[in-house]
This record gives structure tokens, sequence and C-alpha cells, in this order.
């Protein structure tokens, strides 16, 4: 196993051991609630892995939810809790901290508690905000009009992005009256079952243009063949290596996303492309981004970083990628890497936004 693979699996563990051990020291319980206490703590870090090993897809959709959310916001409250203490910890080697705020304490205790509840409160509120970016795009060719587009990636709809969601989604774009829909990839989450179950199909089939789509990887997680057919069924066109021409004018490539191995490479698929012609792609992982420009496009539209969902992991993610979100230019190329309208997991945006883009093609 590689290393960085074992240090994802070991972190979490060591945050869980810290973090449980500052619960013990800080908490004025008996030993008996304490243990409950660190107990339940420890068993809804686990159900993130019951979530993803063994599967949510048996169990009544209410009851999956429920286990999902508590699974996957986990990860986020453990994060937050292991920075809190750790700040903490620094304010008592500082002497800001007194010892008797951190040990037997019930002012120590609901501080943290208030702090935690204001965190994740302002977080879920945070992304129920769905932001509207305005993108301006000019085409070195005249066009017989301008085209509004709205783009948007990451959806993740399943057990906790809901129908409920998805038609609030719907009812927005339709209200900017597009042109043309564009999604890159990961419509789907980790779960066909609960939007099958929700037939969020028929939501999309209430857009009132145009819908074409890539693949993303979560699309492949949840099974490519049927992701396929959700996308089918929901009057989605899903451009696999494909290219679609609007207003006969504008190509817009749908790049398959890069979990397929053999996917065709960018020169393949703009060789049968004029060149008077604006060029859009569609790649949901914002790899490689100098092939796009040594390919002629004009404008890349990614998703898939979700700019870390939670700061400071969108630091990392400025690591990890070119761009990580936002504008993006090199050479005549344009690039723009979305946040996401939706999200993975706990539903909670701190450091970052929801959004969808709001695009101008003259």
């Amino acid at each position: 196993m590689k290393l960085w693979a074992i240090l994802i699996l070991l972190l979490p563990v060591a945050g869980c051991g810290y973090v449980g051990w500052h619960v013990w020291q800080m908490l004025p319980l008996s030993n008996t609630w304490k243990t409950i206490i660190i107990a339940m703590m420890v068993a809804c870090f686990c159900l993130l892995f019951v979530d993803y090993l063994i599967g949510l897809n048996g169990l009544p959709l209410t009851c999956a939810r429920v286990l999902y959310n508590v699974g996957t916001s986990s990860i986020f409250i453990l994060l937050y809790l292991v920075m809190l203490f750790l700040v903490l910890d620094l304010g008592r080697l500082i002497r800001l901290v007194p010892d008797s705020f951190m040990h037997h304490s019930a002012m120590g205790s609901l501080t943290v508690l208030a702090l935690m509840l204001a965190i994740f409160t302002y977080g879920r509120i945070r992304y129920e905000k769905k932001v509207r970016v305005p993108i301006t795009l000019k085409s070195p060719v005249p066009l017989s009009k301008p085209l509004k587009i709205v783009m948007m990636s990451d959806l993740h709809l399943g057990y906790h992005n809901t129908r409920h969601d998805l038609a609030r989604w719907v009812d927005i774009v339709n209200s900017e009256h597009p042109d043309y829909i564009l999604i890159a990839g990961d419509i789907i989450d980790i779960s066909l079952y609960p939007v099958l179950k929700e037939d969020m199909a028929a939501e999309f089939r209430r857009l009132t243009a145009p819908v074409y789509a890539c693949l993303g990887n979560h699309d492949y997680y949840a099974d490519e063949q049927r992701s396929e057919q959700f996308c089918h069924d929901a009057h989605i066109t899903l451009l696999r290596d494909q290219t679609v021409m609007l207003n006969n004018e504008v190509a817009v490539i749908g790049r398959d996303d890069r979990t397929n191995v053999e996917r065709k490479t960018l020169n393949t698929l703009v060789k049968d492309i004029s060149q008077a012609r604006y060029t859009i792609l569609l790649d949901h992982q914002p790899y490689h981004l100098d092939r796009t420009e040594k390919a002629g496009i004009n404008f890349q539209f990614s998703g898939h970083t979700h700019y870390g969902q939670v700061w400071p992991v969108s630091w990392i993610e400025d690591l990890i990628y070119e761009k990580a979100y936002g504008h993006h230019q090199r050479g005549n190329t344009r690039y723009y890497v979305t946040s996401g309208i939706g999200i993975w997991g706990g539903k909670f945006r701190i450091g970052t936004q929801s959004e969808y883009v709001v695009c101008t093609l003259q």
C-alpha cells in the first residue's frame, strides 16, 4: 500500500484518539457517562466506513439517509474538533487557557459544544445558499446570436441530496431561461438506489433547455452503465468522448472521466472539429490543463474538487491542482473549475460555496 494511502487511514484514527482523550479529560461526568459518550462518537465515525464498505441499499430509505449523513458528517466534525483542541492546547502552553478549563470542566465542555454547533450551523446554512456565478465568454469568430448557458457540476444526488433538493435546483436553472445546460459530471453520489427510489429523473425532465453532460468518477462508483441509463431516462444527453454542436456554431466536447483509462485523447477528440468554431470542453477532473491549451480548446469547465468543501482542506486542494477553484487562463484557453452545486457527504460549506455558473457566450 502506498504511503499516502496509509496516512489517509492513520490520520483519522490518530485524530479520534486525540479528540477522545481530550473529551475524556474535559467532561465533568462519571467514567460511565464518559465511556458512553466517547463510544457514541466512535460509532458515528465508524458509520463512514459502513456506508462505503457494506453499503446502505438494503435499508429503508429514511434509515439509510440518517446513517449516511451521520457517518459522512463525522469526518468534518472530527477535523474541526482536532483543530479546536490543538488551539486550546497551544493556548494552555502559552498560559492563555487555564488548566481548569481543560479538565473536568463544565465551562470548557459547553464552550466546545457551542462552538461546534455554531460552526456547523453556519456551514449548513452556507451550503443551502446557491451562489450564481456569471461568466462572459467571447468567441473569436462571429456568432449568429449570444448564447446563455447554465453550467453545473457535482450534484451528488443520493442519500443526502434528495429529490426535494434537486427540485429547487431545477427551479433555479429554469429561472435563468438558458439556451442550453451543461453538467460536468458526478450527477450521482455513490448509489443509484435513492435516486431511482425517488424518481429523480422526473425532476430533470422539467428542465426547459437541452441538457448535455459528461461522467464523473462518482458516476462510475455508482455503476457506469446504470448511471448512463439514468441520464437517458432523465433526458440528459450524455457525451462520452463525444461532441455536440450548439446552434451549428459551438462545439461542446464531453470527455469521459479519467476513471476510464482508455478514454480518448484530447487530440483525437478535436481533430474533426473546425477551428473556426468555438469549443467548450466538459472534463470532470481538472488535471493536465496544459493539454487543453495545446489542443486549442477555447474554454474548459470542470468540477470534482469541491474546493475541499471546508477550510482548511481547500488549502490542500490548492497544492494538488494547478487550479483547484475559479477562473484560470493558459494562453488563449480559459478555464473555470467550479466548487459544485451539490456536495459529497455532510452538507456543510465552511470557507467555500455551492454554486452554479451562468455563462454568456458572445
